[in-house]
């Protein structure tokens, strides 16, 4: 899918779907907004792409979502599935950016927030395909997270500096993470 047609996309899902599951003290992030995006190298999109096949060929009735998150001073992790840990905990280091791909949810939708940027703007992929937000090489800190799909809710949680585990969001779209805070996202869960 094109950047244009996963923005239009996006504005799409969010117009119809509404802003339920906002979290905490977040804000509704606007549509679209400008700021560099991280672009997963091509192995860390087929990596989460694979993931989800596999998931889904296990359960082809089943929803699936699979990520892998890009560390400070790690970089791109493994991809997991399904409500396991992407990113650090216990080890101060900031998320820069996250790729996620569903299956059986009509695609999915995300959106960072990021130090110095604000809200990235709504970036999407169709099922079985993989779209990544945030940034790379800017060693720039994610703060929060939208997360939206075509059908049905997600729900994500998100582990932030000097707070640990915040609770988890449901709906369609959620946001996890803090705004307004300076605080790094260092890891995420993220269920469908």
């Amino acid at each position: 899918m094109s950047r244009a047609a996963g923005a239009v996309l996006g504005m799409a899902l969010a117009g119809v779907l509404g802003a339920t599951g906002v979290a905490g003290a977040q804000e509704r992030p606007a549509p679209e907004r400008g700021g560099a995006v991280a672009e997963a190298p091509a192995s860390v999109v087929a990596d989460v792409e694979a993931a989800a096949a596999r998931q889904h060929a296990l359960a082809p009735a089943a929803r699936v979502v699979c990520y892998a998150a890009h560390v400070q001073d790690i970089g791109w992790q493994s991809a997991v599935c399904d409500g396991a840990v992407a990113g650090t905990t216990g080890q101060s280091r900031r998320m820069e950016a996250v790729t996620i791909a569903t299956s059986g949810t009509g695609g999915v939708c995300a959106n960072a927030h990021l130090a110095d940027i604000g809200w990235q703007g709504w970036r999407c992929a169709a099922d079985g395909k993989a779209v990544t937000a945030g940034t790379t090489g800017q060693s720039r800190r994610m703060e929060a997270l939208g997360v939206q799909v075509g059908s049905g809710n997600v729900a994500a949680q998100a582990h932030v500096a000097d707070y640990g585990w915040l609770n988890a969001a449901g709906g369609n779209p959620v946001y996890v993470g803090t705004t307004g805070q300076s605080r790094r996202m260092e890891a995420l869960r993220v269920w469908v």
